[in-house]
């Protein structure tokens, strides 16, 4: 039958899996770090995935499908509220169409309420037993998702941050990077060889959605960990927003040679 039914562009899904959140029939999902619908008798049609999407990647059209199934979206729709609850339930639940994850739960943005030193201290010391990590190597990490392809541009612990683009690596090279520097700062990351996407893009929403008052970019003496620095000089340009920036290299014994 002929309908109206969501169409995705792949070329313009940033991954933010804002829409997966927002179907409320859960005919999305991510693979591969992109929004992906996973079945035509899921999709009403209806578009309540549409206003989430940051980028314009989602939009209705009219093609030929399948007809909208109820009954298989109730059952869909008990899968997400078993996985919410920790139930890993991705078995099939319809004739033939895989039952595949409703997006990663793990993506789902959070903000980090971190002690302050003098607590930790004082914690310490109340306690022979320590359960935890010692003071001062607590982590750091502010927020949650960390990769970039996975923030979303709009994030409210974003506004007012100093940032630091980190490549991957550089967390396992250099040994403190929590307490010299993501402390204090957002840390988002990812690695320009690896990942078949343009971090421009990104940043710069990240950028023209917030006041960013510093980034710092951490990068392995490797030369394709360039692409993680003209990635941030191309968002300031395209953005508009300048703001105060260094880049500091990590050699891949683990020291700064450069900053």
């Amino acid at each position: 039958m002929k309908r109206k039914i969501i169409t995705i562009h792949e070329d313009k899904c940033n991954g933010c899996g804002l829409c997966v959140n927002a179907c409320h029939e859960g005919a999305l999902t991510m693979e591969d770090g992109k929004a992906k619908l996973i079945s035509d008798i899921y999709c009403d049609g209806l578009g309540d995935c549409l206003p989430e999407c940051p980028t314009g990647a989602i939009e209705i059209i009219e093609r030929e499908a399948e007809e909208y199934d109820e009954d298989a979206v109730k059952k869909r729709i008990e899968e997400r509220e078993a996985l919410t609850r920790g139930h890993c339930h991705t078995a099939p639940s319809n004739g033939g169409h895989s039952g595949q994850h409703m997006g990663c739960p793990g993506s789902r943005a959070r903000v980090m309420n971190r002690r302050s030193a003098s607590d930790a201290l004082a914690d310490t010391a109340s306690s022979k037993a320590e359960t935890g990590p010692a003071a001062g190597n607590e982590s750091q990490l502010g927020q949650w998702p960390c990769q970039i392809k996975l923030v979303h541009p709009a994030a409210p612990y974003f506004n007012n941050a100093h940032l630091l683009v980190a490549a991957d690596c550089t967390a396992f090279a250099y040994a403190d990077i929590h307490k010299d520097f993501m402390k204090n700062k957002i840390t988002i990351i990812g690695c320009p060889k690896l990942d078949d996407v343009d971090y421009s893009e990104k940043l710069a929403l990240i950028l023209a959605n917030n006041d960013i008052r510093s980034i710092t970019v951490l990068r392995m003496e490797v030369p394709c960990c360039s692409g993680i620095v003209h990635a941030v000089k191309n968002a300031m340009m395209s953005s508009g927003k300048m703001v105060p920036w260094n880049v500091v290299t990590i050699s891949t014994d683990g020291n700064i040679v450069e900053s």
